[in-house]
């Protein structure tokens, strides 16, 4: 990427597996593919030309206009970000003869330190354009990144804009006509404020999506309850009482599983719904896979990330998709299949030879010698659950490193005293 963009626009990160980071409070709002990013060309002094972005995913939030390449690893553009902040104004469609036979393109205006540039998306992948438009105006009017600033959540990402006029929500209106200023504008103005807070009041009894707007802002609150006691206990002298940070190190393990605050739906990814689930999933299981030891089971996931979606369930159908498509992406984990039909999520880093190395001592004590052990005292040694723990039993047997018995009382696996036995040679 050329210096006049990146100066222009300010960078965006990413997770490992390719999703954005997002902003305290900010949610996702729509997708797009293959979109293209065009500077509109101008001779104006205060204005400014970047290179075009080719082909990239579009990513509207409540705070900002992401656009991330296709292949964030091996491409050689990088990520960016613009604020809605900037964004002085939205041109409206024209539906015309021409627009038939090229691309859809949204053109709108951004205003960063006096320097301002039309910039044009081209959308050449499947998608509502109209739908996108609808939000795209929606998150502009709705100016979220100032109420979460001013409650103590907001992101520093947005840019002041330029003048006050254009702040209020732009020159023009939606359908290209100009605003009324002065004290005219201000009553029309203050009208529209009463009108829009009735209506949301209605809507809020009446209207199921706004029950669920409320759930995430509720979701929200936990996310800076959380940072809240993060911050406080990091500050906290070590000499406190026991008895109260158990308490708070409860309390912090209930908030980190409370939520997803922007979790991937059908109706802002649309086509590429899976695509965007299976690297939210990656970055979601990093933490249990750490507290499981490195591997958990595929229902236990399923699980906790219905919990942490909150109203957006998915199917299991949806989670072994999206579980299916790490192959395709360059991400941390993994879905493996145990020889009984088990299937478990575990990170690429994880060694069963570690593993097979704690059975090994734990079958060669001397209680385990004479009366073997169960799957219920390994899940107990490695600290995972007694179905995953009979999966590295009947590996760890597959491998010769142990035998079992089958009595009434169940398996009882006994540590291999013959391993130099070739099992395919047996006869010689």
């Amino acid at each position: 990427m050329s210096t006049a963009t990146t100066s222009f626009f300010e960078p965006a990160s990413v997770t490992s597996s390719g999703r954005p980071v997002l902003h305290q409070a900010e949610v996702e709002c729509h997708l797009l593919s293959s979109v293209d990013i065009e500077p509109e060309p101008t001779t104006t002094a205060n204005s400014l030309d970047f290179p075009a972005l080719k082909s990239g995913l579009v990513i509207l939030t409540t705070y900002r206009l992401l656009w991330l390449p296709s292949n964030v690893t091996t491409d050689n553009s990088n990520p960016i970000a613009i604020p809605l902040s900037s964004v002085t104004h939205i041109f409206s469609t024209k539906k015309s003869i021409k627009s038939m036979f090229h691309s859809p393109r949204i053109r709108f205006q951004v205003s960063i330190h006096s320097r301002s540039v039309v910039v044009t998306l081209v959308i050449r992948g499947k998608g509502d354009i109209d739908v996108f438009l609808t939000k795209f105006w929606d998150c502009w009017r709705g100016r979220a990144w100032e109420i979460g600033k001013d409650s103590g959540g907001g992101s520093s990402s947005g840019s002041v804009p330029a003048s006050g006029s254009v702040s209020g929500g732009g020159l023009y209106s939606s359908d290209g006509s100009v605003r009324l200023v002065g004290v005219s504008g201000i009553l029309r103005k203050e009208q529209e404020m009463w009108e829009s807070t009735d209506k949301s009041l209605q809507e809020a009894f009446h209207d199921l999506n706004a029950l669920m707007r409320k759930a995430k802002e509720m979701v929200i609150l936990a996310e800076k309850m959380r940072q809240k006691l993060l911050s406080g206990s990091s500050s906290q002298s070590s000499s406190g009482n026991d008895e109260e940070m158990g308490s708070k190190e409860e309390m912090q393990d209930w908030l980190l599983s409370v939520g997803i605050v922007s979790p991937v739906t059908k109706e802002s990814a649309g086509a590429m719904y899976h695509q965007q689930l299976s690297r939210q999933l990656a970055d979601f299981v990093r933490i249990p896979l750490e507290k499981a030891g490195g591997m958990i089971n595929l229902i236990d996931i399923y699980c906790l990330f219905n919990r942490a979606r909150g109203t957006e369930l998915i199917s299991p159908e949806d989670l072994l998709q999206a579980c299916s498509l790490w192959e395709k992406f360059d991400v941390p984990v993994m879905l493996r299949k145990f020889d009984s039909g088990v299937k478990v999520i575990q990170n690429k880093s994880h060694s069963d030879e570690e593993v097979f190395a704690r059975i090994k001592n734990l079958v060669s004590k001397p209680e385990a010698l004479r009366s073997g052990i169960t799957a219920s005292d390994a899940a107990m040694t490695l600290g995972i659950a007694p179905a995953m723990a009979k999966e590295h039993l009947l590996t760890a047997e597959s491998k010769g490193l142990l035998c079992r018995d089958i009595s009434p009382d169940g398996f009882r696996f006994f540590i291999n005293l013959f391993p130099e036995i070739n099992s395919d040679d047996i006869h010689l």
